[in-house]
């Protein structure tokens, strides 16, 4: 059974898809993504229930007009979401910001984060990361050109040609933020968050002794394998797997990263109820 709710936080309207029962997993999208981002990475019957908080600005939910925005801010809507529904202990999980927000749960609220799902983690332990830098170079051009112009401005710039050799995937994304209807708004979303942390230090991260599994690949600058490498060496009961790269191969990316998850959930948890650990 799916369902869908909507709650007010502040003066924001948060989107929260519920789908699924058993055990809580607490799955987040990536900046400019939504639940169906999620659903397309995470196993079809996966035999848990699985709670999507639509982050500020992003699917269904409104932008408010609380500034700036943060991964500290999305995590505590996320927090608030999973209390909306009643739900106490959880895995959290996501993909690349959704990671972020993983991550930070996982650090201000250890009673309640049992494990971590890392897909495509596009921060380690720094703020506004060198390769977030394209998002920012949008949020720019969004905040100071029409949307026409700074497309064409981005797509001719040298990062794009960059993107065009190295990551084609990261470079179709990053120009498709000039298309969303939001475009000019989302540009406070883009800009805040490309400069932002997780608040998690590598000693923090260290000291973070559950479960996780962490998903990387290459051919793609926005998330660099090099930083699951890193977010999986420094989490002590980490798994790291490198997955077919998305840019070259859709779907077997896409089989691979729901098979494992699949495998992780069922090897890490399902003999034992998520509350109780």
């Amino acid at each position: 059974m799916k369902t869908h709710i909507t709650f007010r936080r502040d003066d924001t309207d948060l989107s929260v898809h519920d789908c699924g029962t058993g055990n809580a997993l607490v799955f987040q999208h990536g900046l400019g993504g939504s639940e169906a981002q999620v659903a397309q990475v995470l196993p079809q019957g996966l035999d848990w229930r699985r709670i999507t908080t639509e982050c500020r600005g992003h699917g269904s939910s409104t932008l408010g007009t609380r500034r700036p925005f943060s991964i500290a801010m999305f995590a505590a809507d996320v927090v608030a979401a999973a209390d909306e529904k009643g739900i106490d202990r959880f895995i959290a999980g996501g993909i690349s910001m959704g990671a972020a927000i993983a991550l930070h749960l996982a650090k201000t609220h250890p009673e309640r984060v049992k494990g971590l799902i890392l897909v495509r983690p596009a921060w380690s332990f720094a703020r506004a990361p060198d390769n977030l830098a394209p998002i920012r170079e949008i949020a720019a051009l969004l905040r100071s050109r029409s949307l026409a112009d700074g497309q064409a401005l981005f797509a001719k710039s040298a990062t794009a040609q960059r993107l065009r050799v190295e990551a084609p995937d990261n470079l179709a994304s990053l120009l498709g933020y000039f298309e969303r209807p939001d475009a000019s708004a989302f540009a406070d979303v883009l800009g805040d968050i490309a400069s932002d942390g997780t608040g998690v230090s590598q000693e923090d991260a260290a000291n973070l002794a559950i479960p996780a599994l962490v998903l990387g690949n290459r051919q793609d600058a926005i998330h660099p394998l090099a930083v699951a490498q890193l977010m999986a060496d420094t989490l002590p009961n980490a798994r790291f797997l490198e997955v077919p790269a998305k840019a070259a191969a859709t779907e077997a990316h896409f089989a691979a990263v729901r098979t494992v998850i699949l495998q992780f959930l069922n090897t890490e948890f399902k003999h034992r109820s998520v509350a109780h650990l």
